[in-house]
């Protein structure tokens, strides 16, 4: 059976004036107890030895326990504490050495250091609680925490270490100054909660955690809302982050599953993949952030899928040796580029559909840099759809642009191959190469170029197989500089001035056309100079004038003056 006892500041019949003395009977009895507290004020170290319950008879708040310094309570037995306010300092507040312990409708008041502490093989439970300014430590022991409020931590609001597994419920977490949660070396499941306003990642995972969040929001963090490092895994689903600094962040090996997420006005970056980190991303919607909605750098290797992005500035960079994989990707009005592959990253994109952005793929950087597009759409670019620059290698199959300024171009020394690829309403042109670069194409088709179909200049070769160009205003073809290429089974087509423009360094053998074809001189560079020496006098050819010229002299001399008036004489 259970023995009873009951406390009250004043004493009374049968009644202890203070707790400490409850629990000293109740352990010479050794016998289960249930202590009542009257409410109060009670300023003792509670140190539980025994299978006990300590209950504020007056509700939540009415008992107060504190001590100046040092723990308020010590639990070495399966203790439940109801309704009690716990308020300490200099030491763990609530310190469980062994067995479980629960606390239910209970205040916790750390002014520095843990509020709780669990250690290991101990068992905590925090139930419709509040803990203020302290963290609850897991240290190898396991907890379950549900409809529970951390505010204000000085440290980290609740963490798991050393083995330790955490389940956390329909809980809020503010104003922590370092993390919300942080999970080393343990586990934690987090779902239905709020994390606001962290100093830090609201939500960190490292040294191999295991980590999972479910149905969270996260909001208004200075850093990470949700990060995973040094091989951690685990999953993000269904939860939403607003105005962190960066979204879902993941580096140095970890490997997590982000699912069905929504990710809004992210100050830097809405997914941060670098130093190693890979992972796999489905079904999320970026929106408004700041910089990248999705960065890739420094080594990180995701797999992106049925994502959306809107409303902010670069889509997807994959940067410095970065690499991924995305697929199913839609980009809508964007303030620069839709996708960026540059210093030696690698990137395979498929089925990408951008709409109403400056520029669609851009890349930059050595021969090491690469780029696929596949299976894929832009509409509405502004600028070019697709340019590929420095001396990167880019492969588009399949991709499809829809009114832009150009809409496929390589320059510098950059490789660009287009197969089966397709451009409609460009103002510019269809497909060009500029500097040194080579394009390469093979069934292309341009359709109602306001400019030219393909074109070529500086040194650049443009070689087409089988292409198809339609209603070019100026000319269906253009090579002019000291540009070359061939065009083989190629047609063009429609009411443009010219089906080519050529300088002659280029084979036209394979091209169809009604349309009127022009030869032009081939650009040539400036010749030596050549003096000649007059001696009878000066030989004009044309038209001169502001020339100073002598003749008979061995030795001239000019001078040049100029009058108060500004005129030169």
């Amino acid at each position: 059976m259970v023995a009873r006892y009951v406390v009250a500041p004043n004493g009374g019949r049968r009644a202890h004036r203070d707790i400490t003395s409850a629990l000293a009977e109740a352990a010479r009895r050794g016998r289960p107890a249930l202590i009542e507290i009257e409410p109060g004020h009670y300023e003792e170290t509670l140190t539980v030895r025994g299978e006990t319950r300590l209950v504020a008879v007056g509700g939540p708040g009415s008992v107060v326990v504190t001590r100046p310094r040092g723990t308020v309570l010590d639990s070495s037995a399966p203790v439940v504490v109801q309704g009690l306010v716990l308020l300490g300092r200099g030491a763990d507040v609530v310190s469980c050495h062994a067995g479980a312990l629960t606390l239910e409708h209970t205040e916790i008041r750390a002014h520095d250091g843990v509020a709780v502490h669990a250690r290991p093989g101990t068992s905590l439970t925090l139930r419709d609680s509040t803990v203020l300014h302290g963290r609850v430590l897991l240290a190898g022991a396991e907890g379950l925490v549900e409809r529970c409020r951390f505010t204000d931590a000085a440290d980290n609001a609740l963490a798991v270490i050393d083995g330790g597994r955490l389940s956390l419920a329909g809980s809020r977490i503010e104003g922590s100054r370092l993390h919300g949660v942080r999970v080393s070396g343990g586990s934690a499941r987090i779902e239905r909660c709020v994390l606001t306003r962290t100093g830090m990642a609201a939500v960190f995972a490292d040294a191999r955690a295991e980590l999972t969040v479910t149905d969270c929001l996260v909001e208004s963090v200075q850093a990470e809302a949700i990060a995973y490092v040094e091989q951690s895994r685990g999953s993000v689903e269904r939860t939403r982050v607003l105005d962190a600094q960066y979204g879902i962040a993941v580096a140095s090996g970890a490997d997590p599953v982000v699912r069905d997420c929504v990710l809004t006005g992210c100050r830097d970056t809405g997914l941060d993949i670098n130093n190693g980190g890979r992972g796999r991303f489905e079904n999320c919607e970026i929106t408004r952030a700041g910089n990248v909605a999705v960065l890739v750098t420094k080594s990180g290797a995701p797999e992106v899928h049925d994502c959306r992005v809107a409303d902010g500035k670069v889509a997807i960079a994959v940067t410095d040796g970065g690499r991924g994989r995305f697929t199913r990707i839609d980009i809508r009005d964007l303030t620069s580029a839709a996708l960026r592959v540059h210093d030696e990253a690698t990137a395979v994109f498929e089925h990408i559909t951008v709409e109403r952005c400056p520029s669609g793929l851009e890349t930059r950087g050595n021969g090491g840099t690469q780029a696929e597009l596949t299976d894929s759409v832009m509409r509405d670019v502004a600028m070019a759809a697709v340019t590929a620059l420095g001396q990167t290698w880019v492969t588009l199959r399949r991709v499809s642009v829809e009114r832009a300024a150009l809409a496929f171009g390589a320059g510098e020394e950059a490789q660009l191959l287009l197969e089966d690829c397709g451009a409609a309403a460009v103002t510019t042109g269809g497909a060009s190469a500029f500097g040194g670069a080579r394009v390469l194409a093979r069934n292309l088709t341009v359709t109602g170029s306001d400019g030219l179909g393909v074109f070529a200049r500086d040194t650049a070769r443009l070689e087409i197989e089988g292409a198809t160009l339609v209603d070019c205003a100026v000319s269906g073809a253009s090579f002019v500089d000291d540009s070359g290429g061939r065009l083989e089974g190629c047609s063009v087509t429609g009411t443009g001035q010219l089906g080519a423009l050529h300088n002659g360094l280029v084979d036209l053998a394979g091209l169809s056309t009604s349309l009127p074809v022009l030869e032009m001189a081939v650009r040539t560079g400036p010749g030596p100079t050549v003096v000649h020496h007059h001696y009878e006098g000066p030989v004009f050819n044309g038209l001169v004038h502001d020339v100073q010229l002598a003749w008979r002299n061995i030795h001239a001399v000019q001078h040049r003056t100029t009058n108060e008036d500004g005129n030169r004489t």
